[in-house]
C-alpha cells in the first residue's frame, strides 16, 4: 500500500491509498476530530479524475462534522472514497486493501457504509480493521434510520410551515429510489401521503411505485413536479441554478448529501420562499444509529427516540433563520460551528 498525504488547509488530514497490484485506490479526508474521532462512510465511486474526487470527499467530510455535531455524538467527521466501479465483483480484495489502509489511520478515523458499499463490504473490511461500524451484525444497514430521521425532518418542516405535522394528503417527490428513498416512501405512505417517484434506474423506480401506490416520472420531470415536498435522496448538487427555477413545492427536505450545488442556492430557495431542511441535519438517522449502537452501546430503543429528536433540531435551525433572518441553510452551518466552537 502507497500512502501520500495531501495539505488542504481547513481539514486535518488528508490521504490518498493506491494498491496498483488490485487495481485499488482510495481517499480519506478527515475535517476534524474536535468531537472525537472522525466518522463517516465509505463512498465508492467511477469519478472523472482524482480532482472530482477529492472535492466531493471535501465537502462529505465537512458536512460529517457538522451532521455530528448538530446531532450531539461525541465524533467528528471524515469521509472515505474509493475510485472505480462500484459493481466490481471480487470485492473482497477492494474492501480488505481499503480495510488496511483506514488502519493505517490509527482510529482517528472510523468508517461504514455509503453510496456503492454496503454492509458486507464492511464486513470485509473488518477483517483488516476495527475502526469500521455498519455491520451486519450489529447496527446494519442504516438506510432505514436514516430515511426515519428525514421522515421527523419534514415533520418539522412542515409543522413550521403548515402549523401541523400531519402529512396525510400532501404529496412528496421523491427524487432517488435507492435503499433510503425506498424506506421513505414506506414511511410516508403508512403516514397518508402521496407520492410521486423518480430514479436513474427506471425498474427501480416502478418497483418502489408499484409497492406504494406511487406515479413513476422521468428523473428530469422530478423537478418540475407540483408537489407539496421535494425529498432528494440521491446524489448531491442536485439544487443549482438550473433545478432551483423549476420547482413547484413549498419545501425540500431530503437523504441526499451536498444537495446544494454551492451554497448560494440555498439563497435562491429562499428567495423563491421554498423551506429548505440542510440536508445533514435531516439525514443524520444512518449515522446517529450506528454510532449510538456500535460505538457507545445503546439499545435499540434509545437510538431511535434520539433519531426522533431530528424534528427538534430542524425547528431550532428554523426558528434561528426566522430571527436572523438568514436562509435555513446558513443557520445551521452558524449552530454547528457554534458547537464545535464551544469545545475549544
Amino acid at each position: 500500500m502507497n500512502i501520500v498525504e495531501q495539505t488542504v488547509p481547513g481539514y486535518e488530514r488528508v490521504v490518498w491509498g493506491t494498491d496498483d497490484s488490485i487495481g485499488y485506490r482510495g481517499l480519506v479526508a478527515i475535517h476534524s476530530t474536535r468531537l472525537g474521532p472522525a466518522v463517516g462512510g465509505t463512498r465508492f465511486w467511477q469519478y472523472n479524475s482524482g480532482d472530482e474526487a477529492l472535492t466531493d470527499a471535501l465537502r462529505l467530510a465537512r458536512g460529517m462534522t457538522y451532521k455530528n455535531a448538530l446531532a450531539e455524538l461525541p465524533f467528528g467527521g471524515g469521509k472515505a472514497i474509493i475510485i472505480g466501479d462500484n459493481r466490481v465483483r471480487d470485492r473482497e480484495k477492494i474492501f480488505r486493501a481499503h480495510g488496511r489502509f483506514i488502519n493505517s489511520l490509527g482510529g482517528r478515523y472510523i468508517t461504514g457504509e455509503d453510496v456503492g458499499t454496503s454492509p458486507s463490504d464492511m464486513e470485509y473490511v473488518r477483517q483488516e480493521t476495527s475502526y469500521v461500524g455498519g455491520l451486519q451484525d450489529r447496527s446494519g444497514d442504516p438506510s432505514p434510520r436514516t430515511a426515519r430521521g428525514v421522515f421527523r425532518a419534514m415533520q418539522a418542516a412542515a409543522n413550521y410551515r403548515w402549523g401541523s405535522d400531519d402529512l396525510s394528503g400532501k404529496t412528496v417527490a421523491i427524487q432517488g429510489c435507492g435503499h433510503v428513498g425506498y424506506f421513505l416512501a414506506g414511511e410516508l405512505r403508512q403516514a397518508g401521503a402521496k407520492l410521486v417517484v423518480a430514479d436513474v434506474d427506471a425498474e427501480r423506480a416502478q418497483l418502489t411505485a408499484s409497492e406504494f401506490d406511487a406515479q413513476a416520472v422521468a428523473p428530469e420531470e422530478i423537478y418540475k413536479i407540483r408537489a407539496d415536498i421535494l425529498a432528494p435522496c440521491a446524489l448531491g448538487g442536485v439544487l443549482n441554478k438550473s433545478t432551483v427555477p423549476q420547482l413547484e413545492v413549498e419545501m425540500v427536505v431530503g437523504a441526499a448529501n451536498n444537495q446544494l450545488l454551492e451554497p448560494s442556492d440555498g439563497n435562491l430557495l429562499d428567495q423563491r420562499h421554498i423551506l429548505y431542511a440542510p440536508d445533514y441535519a435531516a439525514n443524520a438517522g444512518g449515522v446517529i444509529s450506528g454510532c449510538c449502537i456500535e460505538m457507545l452501546g445503546w439499545d435499540l430503543s434509545r437510538t431511535l427516540a434520539k433519531i426522533d429528536l431530528v424534528y427538534g433540531t430542524l425547528l431550532r435551525i428554523f426558528e434561528s433563520s426566522k430571527q436572523n433572518r438568514i436562509p435555513p441553510h446558513e443557520a445551521a452551518d452558524q449552530l454547528a460551528e457554534s458547537i464545535l466552537g464551544g469545545t475549544q
